[in-house]
This record gives structure tokens, C-alpha cells and sequence, in this order.
């Protein structure tokens, strides 16, 4: 696990992807506290919100090539012609990108110690939305990975991530568009129970938006249940990779 996280963490920096990820992090980072500072009031918990929302755009970026890369080079074969455990290659590729954002997060250490040094307020609902984005990541990338173990095309697998991830963000409009399309058809027929079967369909819906599930951190107030949803669709989509890797493993024997 340790050689494969090496080898993915330095991939970053052997080619543009680690440098345009970062780049384009630092600047919509940037262009966020910018404005915020510039109208003299800082908010760090909306910034992180606000980059929480490019997940759909950074995450494919640091993730198409995790796998497909290797498919496309032919490299795979050895995870499968070799005693490696596959799951501690999918684990060492998961750290790698995360150590990743870790590091553009760097940029948001720095505007918290700009924003204190200056009297500004760094309070526990900052705490509550970084804790939150970090635990967020961890779950888009493990679906980035598994995006990136299906296909060998890079461009397939960051359009795979893209989609999948945007739904998850707008779950919450999804889900209120569908109860409401639901009420108006059964209402249409005469449904009695109309209304309370459109609410059901947006509750359920809106119960898998890990975005409504967390809204309560910016607040102080934390949930351990929330973040182990995060954690138990990161792992299920990690655990999916495996799972392609293996059926690779047995289709080479």
C-alpha cells in the first residue's frame, strides 16, 4: 500500500494534474476570501461551503487517471499477475489524492491565520464545515476511483465522476422536484394520498443528500451519524473498485 500511495502521490507532481488541481483551487479560494475581505467581513465556514460546491470539477480532475491511466499503459497487469492486495491498492490511491487536497487546503490554513491576525472570528461552525469537507472528500474521491476503475479512458472516467458527483449535489433539488412531480401526477387520478406520497419520495431522496445531512455543522452543532454516511458510501465505493479489480484479477487467470 505504501509503494502504490508513493507512486500515485508523486504521479501528481510528474505531470500537469497536481499543478492545475492546485492552481485551480488556490484560485477560486483566492477570488473567494478576496471578496469577502475586500467588503470587510470574512466568513471562512461559507468559504469552505462555497469550494465545497467544486467537488464535481476538481475531484474528476485528480481522479480519471488513478486507474484508466493504468489500464491504458497495460501497467494493471501487475496487480493482478502479482500477491499484491488489490483492496491496499485501492486504499493507497484513495490516500494519495486525498493527501492531495490536503495540501490545497493549505491555502484556507493560510486565510484562517490571515483572518485571526487580523480580529477576524474563527469560530466552531468554521470547525463544524471543515471537518465536514475533508470527510466530503474522502467520499468523492473513493467515487472518482471507482469511475477511473471502469473504464480506461480518462476523459470517460472524469465525465463518469462528473455526473455522479453533480447529482449527489443537487440531491436536494432532485428530490423536491420529483416528490412535487409525483403529487401532480397521482393528483391528476385522484389519488387520496397525493400529497403524503410525494412527500415520501422527497424525504427519501433528500435522506442520501450528504449536503442537507451536514447543513448543521456550519451551526456547531455536529452529528457522528452524518459523517459516518460519509464515511460508508466512501468505503462501499471503495470497496465497488475492489470488487472491478478483482473480476479483473480472475478474468487475467
Amino acid at each position: 500500500m505504501t509503494a502504490i500511495f508513493k507512486r500515485e502521490f508523486l504521479s501528481y507532481f510528474r505531470s500537469p494534474v497536481g499543478y492545475v488541481a492546485i492552481a485551480l483551487f488556490s484560485f477560486l479560494s483566492g477570488f473567494v476570501f478576496y471578496s469577502q475581505f475586500a467588503t470587510g467581513t470574512v466568513d471562512i465556514a461559507g468559504e469552505v461551503i462555497t469550494l465545497r460546491s467544486f467537488f464535481f470539477v476538481i475531484v474528476p480532475i485528480i481522479t480519471m487517471g488513478l486507474l484508466s491511466e493504468d489500464k491504458k499503459r497495460g501497467t494493471d497487469v501487475l496487480y493482478y499477475t502479482t500477491p499484491v492486495n488489490l483492496f491496499n491498492v485501492v486504499v493507497g490511491k484513495v490516500l494519495a489524492a486525498f493527501l492531495l487536497y490536503v495540501i490545497m487546503f493549505v491555502n484556507v490554513i493560510i486565510h484562517i491565520i490571515v483572518t485571526v491576525s487580523c480580529g477576524g472570528v474563527f469560530g466552531v461552525g468554521a470547525v463544524g464545515t471543515i471537518i465536514v469537507f475533508f470527510f466530503m472528500a474522502f467520499m468523492f474521491i473513493s467515487i472518482g476511483l471507482f469511475a477511473s476503475a471502469i473504464t480506461d479512458n480518462q476523459i470517460i472516467s472524469a465525465i463518469v465522476a462528473f455526473i455522479i458527483i453533480l447529482v449527489t449535489q443537487i440531491m436536494g433539488t432532485i428530490g423536491d422536484y420529483l416528490g412535487s412531480a409525483f403529487t401532480a401526477m397521482l393528483s391528476s387520478v385522484k389519488f387520496k394520498s397525493a400529497v403524503t406520497f410525494g412527500d415520501a419520495i422527497s424525504s427519501a431522496v433528500n435522506w442520501l443528500d450528504p449536503f442537507l445531512k451536514t447543513q448543521d455543522f456550519r451551526l456547531g452543532i455536529f452529528s457522528v451519524s452524518s459523517l459516518v454516511f460519509l464515511v460508508s458510501v466512501g468505503i462501499l465505493f471503495m470497496y465497488l473498485t475492489f470488487r472491478v479489480l478483482d473480476k479483473k484479477r480472475w478474468s487475467q487467470a
